[in-house]
């Protein structure tokens, strides 16, 4: 399902972008650009204990409106406000529990145990603002973009599961996951194809969380393509 969900994102930007590359119509002199966006990266988790690895991929899925507003004569630097949906995986080897008093506890699952499944995800409303710059005119739908900025994002839902010697565990809404996310976002390129990043500013956890003896201050990098359509 993951891979038909990214071929359907690069099928929908190339025919987006040969629809108006062929299409014939009025010059618009107070023309707008990229009002919806779609994306996919590779979530790359920083500041890990020593022992803390990831597995497999872990992948970001992106889908969002941003306004346009053209702030020069020429219309090609705009600031972009917009309302977007995200929803992300991290595979990797840190174990979430409960003791006997209800509360969360995390441990690095050790070499010897066996586990098929151990993730956690969550699914946020974020909030992209974007300072635009682009090579386009009101006739010429192919350019080149810079696009800098920072996404503010709520978690409205995590998990984390884990199938394995210990059996099955799965927990939502854990409160120690902050929900509250925000980061430093950039995405670069030409016509359909974008190169985009996302930096963090704070952690996926609440200072709360201790693994081996030590705060942990995990966060995520995320990096891959950003597709914008008009």
């Amino acid at each position: 399902m993951k891979y038909l969900f990214l071929v359907l994102i690069w099928f929908s930007g190339v025919v987006l972008s040969n629809a108006q590359e062929n299409n014939t119509k009025e010059i618009d002199s107070l023309y707008k650009e990229d009002h919806f966006y779609a994306g996919v990266t590779y979530n790359l988790l920083d500041n890990k204990p020593t022992d803390l690895n990831q597995s497999g991929f872990s992948l970001g899925f992106h889908l969002g409106y941003i306004k346009d507003m053209p702030i020069n004569k020429n219309r090609n630097v705009a600031i972009g406000i917009g309302l977007g949906y995200s929803t992300n995986s991290f595979n990797q080897n840190l174990l979430v529990n409960k003791d006997s008093t209800g509360d969360f506890v995390y441990s690095i699952i050790e070499d010897d145990q066996t586990y098929t499944k151990n993730k956690f995800s969550s699914h946020l409303i974020e909030v992209p603002i974007e300072f635009r710059w682009r090579t386009s005119t009101p006739s010429e739908y192919n350019f080149w973009r810079i696009y800098t900025g920072f996404k503010f994002g709520y978690a409205v839902i995590n998990s984390s599961k884990y199938e394995g010697d210990l059996g099955r565990l799965k927990y939502t809404n854990n409160r120690d996951f902050n929900n509250f996310q925000y980061g430093l976002t950039m995405s670069a390129g030409y016509n359909t194809w974008n190169f985009h990043i996302y930096y963090p500013l704070n952690s996926i956890f609440s200072k709360d969380v201790i693994v081996e003896g030590k705060q942990l201050n995990l966060n995520v990098i995320k990096i891959g393509l950003m597709f914008y359509i008009l």
